[in-house]
């Protein structure tokens, strides 16, 4: 029973209860009307700490579509975060007003620590270079459309996966699954943490390799995750500009591809695809954003115990 419960991280919730979110994903998407009333009288609060323009609207539009209220802000200076109090006091307040609360925040832990000061759920909607498990989420959704499952697959992740979150989420969920395989595609400035080497991908033995081009791999992978260098992660500027256009996936890449490979990315891209390959039937980052409405849809139902 997932009412009630918070999720701060993938290793929350059992591969049971993601397999209840993900079915009632796919119901969501089959029969949209049946839910529409299903969240009335019900409040989401949205504390977004830094920009968001996917995750923070296809929350808003999860709620809206299940006949639900929004209260937030997406710019913390607009709110008492400016005259300095705690995320602690902020999501308390924030319990008193709405039932279930979904967090941003630029500093790793944050969305744990407001979890574990109130009783009503709080989904972590990305945490600094940490975690974003409601991404993952839609990605694994994403991919279940696409091939039926997640099993016995090769995964190619590319670009910065130093401080992707989004990968960090998504290689800790996969690795509890069977035949699974990683392609770790990056320089190896941005190669993924030791905590993810050693914890996850090492401990639970899933084969990987870190290499540096991506076109001997393309013909092998059956989802490339994409990822663009994060600006704001870095220090240094210069490192930024040195790295930023590192990877690029373009038509003549995509040639070395699968006719069964797909092209995913959390988004927003800056250049690390090039807008030709949207119009190739494999790109479906498109498609992996409109998925994450759906999958949140089923989130929230099941944490307000409703479904």
């Amino acid at each position: 029973m997932l009412k009630g419960r918070s999720l701060i991280d993938p290793s929350d919730f059992t591969r049971e209860e993601f397999r209840e979110i993900f079915d009632l994903a796919h119901e969501i998407i089959k029969n949209p009307e049946k839910f529409s009333k299903s969240c009335e009288g019900k409040i989401l609060a949205t504390l977004f700490y830094e920009p968001s323009t996917r995750t923070r609207f296809s929350f808003e539009a999860a709620m809206l579509r299940l006949g639900g209220q929004i209260i937030g802000f997406s710019e913390p200076n607009s709110s008492s975060v400016s005259k300095g109090e705690s995320i602690s006091d902020t999501i308390k307040t924030i319990e008193c007003y709405a039932d279930i609360a979904v967090m941003r925040h630029p500093k790793e832990g944050a969305p744990k620590v407001a979890s574990q000061s109130v009783s009503f759920p709080v989904i972590n909607a990305g945490d600094g270079g940490h975690q974003h498990p409601t991404q993952t989420l839609t990605d694994i959704l994403t991919m279940e459309r696409l091939k039926g499952n997640i099993e016995n697959k090769v995964y190619g992740f590319c670009g910065d996966l130093k401080f992707g979150r989004t990968v960090h989420s998504l290689i800790k969920f996969l690795s509890n699954y069977e035949g699974v395989r990683f392609i770790l595609i990056s320089p190896e400035e941005l190669r993924v943490p030791e905590y993810v080497r050693e914890e996850i991908m090492k401990k639970k033995n899933v084969p990987f390799v870190e290499v540096e081009k991506m076109e001997p791999y393309l013909g092998e992978i059956d989802f490339l995750y994409m990822t663009r260098v994060q600006r704001e992660r870095f220090f240094n500027e210069e490192d930024y500009i040195r790295l930023k256009d590192r990877f690029i996936l373009d038509a003549e890449k995509m040639s070395f591809a699968s006719p069964e490979t797909y092209i995913l990315h959390p988004l927003p891209r800056v250049n690390e695809i090039s807008v030709e390959v949207d119009i190739d039937p494999r790109a479906q980052y498109f498609q992996q954003a409109k998925n994450g409405m759906f999958v949140r849809m089923a989130l929230i139902l099941k944490l307000l115990g409703i479904y």
